[in-house]
């Protein structure tokens, strides 16, 4: 049942990561309200999948966004469907995870790739969006993650964590140079969610474990994180920018 009020219909919306998970729940619950969705990711095949959903309003780009020539083709295909960029969701991420028990060559590699896919990703993104975002109205949202508050659940999650805690200076430098022209950056930052390709495996008892301590006694889910998005996305959020979301259930607050 579509209950959300904010006013979406008719907005150009682009979501990287949008092949699954949670930035495949933001871009059908745009389309749900009758946005126009760009959704881009590494996977054709699930970024096509996705598209089916909502033909017509769910464009599907392949690209790596961890790099430059990526991120400029990319560029290239959104521009070719549009002069004006309402809202960019960079929910784009995955977790390779570094411990200080890895040599040295192991975790450069791992660190590098979760900076690339975590953080530059985002950072090319905002980058090559910004000229085209409306002016007043534009709207950008990060999507980080608890880890960055709290190190992780447990030790190997280094390069994770500092690429999410990334993310909220990557915001927090976008609110201070593009909101005087009416563009706002805002950082989401989830808590445990349960329905995604990265907790799909996780052992009940470790889910059961992390419900005991939030206080709403529950996991979340991708619709709690696409209900947050499509709130600041929304024309009713314009007074909001540079400001951190923790969607958790209560699992930590007070940052």
């Amino acid at each position: 049942m579509n209950t959300i009020p904010f006013q979406i219909s008719g907005k150009k919306v682009i979501v990287t990561g949008g092949g699954s998970g949670i930035g495949k729940q933001v871009a059908l619950q745009f389309a749900n309200q009758e946005a126009e969705v760009i959704i881009i990711s590494r996977t054709e095949k699930q970024l096509r999948k996705v598209a089916a959903h909502h033909p017509g309003q769910l464009f599907p780009v392949t690209a790596d966004l961890s790099r430059r020539e990526g991120v400029e083709d990319a560029l290239q295909q959104i521009i070719s469907h549009w002069s004006q960029i309402d809202v960019l969701v960079n929910a784009a991420g995955a977790i390779c995870g570094t411990s200080t028990q890895d040599p040295l060559i192991e975790a450069e590699e791992s660190w590098q790739e979760d900076i690339g896919n975590n953080l530059t990703s985002s950072y090319f993104m905002s980058h090559v969006c910004a000229p085209y975002m409306a002016r007043p109205g534009g709207r950008m949202i990060n999507i980080s993650s608890i880890a960055a508050f709290t190190g992780g659940r447990r030790p190997g999650a280094m390069s994770y964590a500092a690429a999410k805690s990334g993310l909220t200076g990557l915001t927090f430098a976008l609110a201070r140079e593009l909101s005087p022209e009416g563009i706002t950056a805002n950082v989401i930052a989830p808590g445990f969610i349960a329905d995604t390709d990265f907790t799909a495996h996780w052992p009940e008892v470790a889910i059961q474990g992390i419900v005991r301590e939030t206080p709403v006694g529950r996991p979340g889910h991708v619709s709690d994180i696409a209900a947050a998005v499509q709130f600041l996305a929304s024309d009713e959020a314009s007074f909001i920018t540079g400001e951190i979301l923790h969607v958790n259930g209560g699992w930590t607050f007070g940052y």
